[in-house]
């Protein structure tokens, strides 16, 4: 494949920092080499992305500010046109998500868990790089040089286990390591970026799920996202892959960012930056008229999808808005579906008055 300069420029540049975190990751100097394997780790993921974006013609500057994109919404755009899949676009996520505490705050990431997550992260790069720019990365970095563990990868929900006991331990009356526990905390947050599309810390997170494991609650409980999230791996030594997998977990409910209550509920703390279409603004996107739209998310039981709306009640007011998994499954369905059809088929069903506005 013959990529454009600036593509050819942005894989130079990822492959580079990809080299710089395997390096990190293997050194012998201890001093800030966990930050600095994230910061590389996710600098060359963001520039894969761009470069993909770049090859494919798609705009990765912002037209208000004349500044490139951010590495959320790269991932948003190639996930929904440039063929990455949700597996690679979650270990990318979680990288994303660590490096971030990493770099504004501070973290703790056992050992094994960020050789779990650099190990995914390298063959998600890998796969993504072999399909959308034709490269790989043996044509640039020799195997012996991938970062190399002397314990042997364990499975993700045990190593989470593990950490979560860890904590437990930390916060224990007496032991004066609540810094500790609460950084180690702050990696398992973090970490939930493999199984859902946004996860945010905040303190006020922190300090609830600090509550939650003082109080003896299970680690499911705390965290039903990570319990979604398995691990598999193919080969041994230099030649290692692993995968993130996804698997049903228990059920989980949903709490405001704000809100104080149940310390161990999943938390979604930007509800309006998620579901950010009204349904007029989703009809548009799609390219329907409201009512076919309307008719179109009733065909796909959109409505009743909670990944593709939420109700928002302000006072005795209640509307929904939408997420970009709505207009995704809806721009993916009318390639298969008559829509004409739907729309002829919803105007002969008797006319019911909706609750909700949209």
């Amino acid at each position: 494949m013959t990529l454009v300069r600036d593509a050819r420029t942005l894989k130079s540049k990822a492959i580079s920092s990809l080299r710089t975190g395997m390096q990190s990751f293997n050194s012998f100097d201890e001093d800030g080499r966990v930050t600095t394997v994230l910061l590389h780790l996710q600098h060359a993921c963001e520039m894969l992305l761009k470069a993909v974006l770049v090859q494919n013609k798609a705009k990765v500057f912002d037209k208000l500010t004349g500044r490139s994109i951010s590495f959320e919404k790269c991932l948003g755009l190639c996930l929904a046109h440039q063929g990455l899949t949700a597996e690679e676009a979650g270990v990318m996520r979680a990288v994303d998500s660590l490096r971030d505490a990493a770099q504004h705050w501070y973290v703790v990431v056992s050992e094994d868990l960020l050789y779990l997550n650099t190990r995914a992260l390298i063959t998600a790069f890998d796969a993504y790089l072999k399909r959308s720019l034709e490269d790989d990365l043996v044509s640039h970095i020799p195997p012996r040089v991938l970062p190399v563990s002397s314990m042997p990868p364990g499975d993700f929900e045990f190593l989470v286990d593990r950490e979560y006991s860890l904590v437990a331990e930390l916060l224990e009356p007496g032991r004066r390591q609540r810094d500790e526990a609460r950084a180690r905390i702050r990696s398992l947050l973090a970490m939930e970026s493999i199984a859902v599309d946004e996860v945010g810390i905040s303190e006020r997170d922190i300090d609830r799920i600090e509550k939650a494991v003082r109080a003896g609650q299970e680690m499911h409980d705390v965290f039903p996202r990570l319990s979604t999230v398995g691990t598999r791996t193919d080969g041994e030594g230099v030649n290692l892959v692993v995968h993130f997998t996804k698997k049903e977990g228990a059920p989980v409910r949903y709490i405001g960012g704000d809100d104080p209550g149940d310390a161990a509920a999943v938390r979604d703390l930007d509800l309006q930056k998620k579901f950010y279409l009204g349904a007029s603004d989703l009809a548009v996107k799609v390219g329907l008229t409201q009512p076919k739209a309307k008719a179109l998310r009733a065909h796909l039981m959109i409505d009743e999808d909670r990944n593709c709306r939420h109700v928002f009640e302000f006072g005795t007011t209640r509307i929904s808005r939408f997420s970009d998994n709505a207009y995704t499954r809806m721009r993916d369905a009318l390639v298969n579906v008559d829509i004409e059809e739907i729309w002829r088929n919803r105007a002969r069903q008797p006319t019911a008055v909706g609750l909700l506005i949209g």
